[in-house]
């Protein structure tokens, strides 16, 4: 993921300091250098490299850690309040009537970021519609249209018009009764004069609320004149970083925000509708440094289980609390687990999960688990309810018939019902736990890697 090896190496920097409980100014001179190139090499502008280092030097040779913290844990603290410094206050979008104005280069992501944020709109209660402006890309209205539908919002376009400017007149006409009026603009592979013209044009049509200014995670030192042009042209009230889901360095799109004295508002971590994120700094400078953003894991577990309940009206996952865990339970669980999103970015969420455990691991544990997962589906379909519902019955036959029915070994069905026999025991340790000190206590030794089934493998088809 975009930033993961920006993340990766300020975390190898600090553990560092690991051990030590004091910090001499050796120590801090060659950990400023090492944050410096850390961030040089995710293609942070040079100017607010050495602008944050600076910061992060003065705190750390002025400021006295308190009493008892090591001084790993006092660098990280400052790091992490100067990052989150640097990048600001999420944007301000207010959960009420309001247009916004997408702007961006061709490729940049804007099409798909505009359904994306029509979809997280809708989730908020909100009836949002989205306008597609953009009369240059071929295929730009039928990409637009299709988005739309997959994020069931409101879509006004024309392919047969040329006049970008009266679309959106019309647009804003048609789509009257939406809360949220978002305004798809065109883009072009460089920014052109003619470009910045029609921008101007629609805006005065459109008298947007706010204008976000839509990057591609990988545009690197480029942000910085690209931010520069369109703030001056429409003003930019924040940004979209999109792509972060790819391998790109991602630092261009933190130094369009500084450039441009705005914000971030959104990040797009996918290819679906749904892989999208409100942008909180907090959380995010959390996760890149490896301490886990529970405010968004909640809200994608929520959102997780919510899209499995309504696939599944008659599945309730407090219910396997109550009585037998079934197969049909754990395919639920995986369900709402593939609904969260890739297993790398949840993992990030999760404090003490994400960051250093995740750079120890092979640079493909994560697709291999996800496959795993997948594989453990298409074995489940080939089950009969009957066998779903009381797994240990399964012989050595039915295993047989369930891996040539479901395309599979005989060994990858074994696997399953290991996996599925390490969840049941987890889950009845947590059946009839009569008090919360005794919960506690239960917590406290699945965090330590003892409580049921191992740790992690205990607790899903991670193993």
């Amino acid at each position: 993921m975009v930033l993961d090896d920006l993340g990766s190496s300020l975390r190898g920097t600090l553990d560092k300091l690991r051990g030590k409980s004091r910090l001499s100014e050796e120590d801090i001179e060659e950990i400023v250098k090492e944050i410096q190139r850390s961030l040089l090499s995710a293609d942070v502008d040079v100017s607010l490299v050495m602008e944050l280092s600076d910061s992060i030097k003065e705190r750390a040779l002025e400021e006295e850690p308190p009493a008892g913290t090591p001084a790993r844990d006092f660098v990280l603290r400052i790091v992490y309040e100067e990052l989150v410094d640097l990048i600001g206050d999420s944007t301000e979008l207010p959960l009420e009537e309001q247009t916004i104005l997408l702007a961006g280069l061709q490729g940049s992501g804007k099409t798909t970021s505009a359904a994306k944020m029509a979809w997280w709109f809708s989730t908020k209660g909100l009836r949002p519609a989205v306008i597609q402006t953009d009369t240059f890309r071929p295929g730009a209205y039928d990409q637009a249209e299709e988005m739309a539908e997959r994020a069931e919002v409101e879509f006004y376009g024309n392919p047969d018009s040329e006049d970008p400017v009266e679309i959106a007149r019309k647009g804003l006409e048609e789509t009257s009764e939406a809360d949220v009026h978002i305004v798809d603009t065109a883009g072009r592979h460089a920014l052109e004069d003619d470009l910045i013209d029609e921008i101007e044009q629609i805006e005065g049509v459109v008298e947007p609320d706010t204008s976000l200014l839509v990057l591609d995670a990988a545009i690197g030192q480029g942000a910085k004149e690209q931010a520069q042009q369109f703030d001056e042209s429409i003003g930019i009230d924040g940004v979209v970083i999109t792509k972060l889901d790819g391998t790109a360095k991602g630092g261009g799109a933190l130094t369009a925000v500084d450039q441009t004295d705005s914000s971030i508002a959104f990040l797009g971590t996918g290819e679906e509708v749904q892989d999208i994120e409100r942008f909180e700094p907090d959380g995010f400078i959390s996760r890149l440094l490896g301490m886990g953003d529970l405010s968004q894991l909640a809200e994608r577990v929520e959102r997780a289980m919510e899209q499995t309940e309504m696939e599944e009206d008659d599945w309730d996952p407090e219910d396997m609390l109550q009585g037998q865990f079934t197969l049909n339970d754990m395919q639920k669980q995986m369900e709402a687990m593939n609904n969260m999103g890739p297993l790398d970015q949840v993992m990030d969420m999760i404090p003490g999960l994400g960051g250093g455990i995740k750079d120890q691991l092979p640079d493909d544990a994560m697709d291999v688990t996800q496959e795993r997962m997948r594989t453990f589906s298409v074995i489940m379909d080939s089950m009969t309810d009957a066998e779903k519902e009381y797994p240990k019955a399964i012989g050595a036959s039915q295993i047989q018939r369930i891996a040539r029915g479901s395309g599979t070994s005989e060994e990858q069905v074994r696997e399953l019902l290991q996996q599925y026999k390490m969840m049941e025991k987890t889950i009845k340790q947590f059946q009839g736990m009569g008090s919360e000190k005794e919960m506690q206590r239960m917590m406290q030794q699945m965090q330590q890697g003892g409580g049921g089934g191992g740790g992690m493998g205990g607790m899903g088809p991670f193993g």
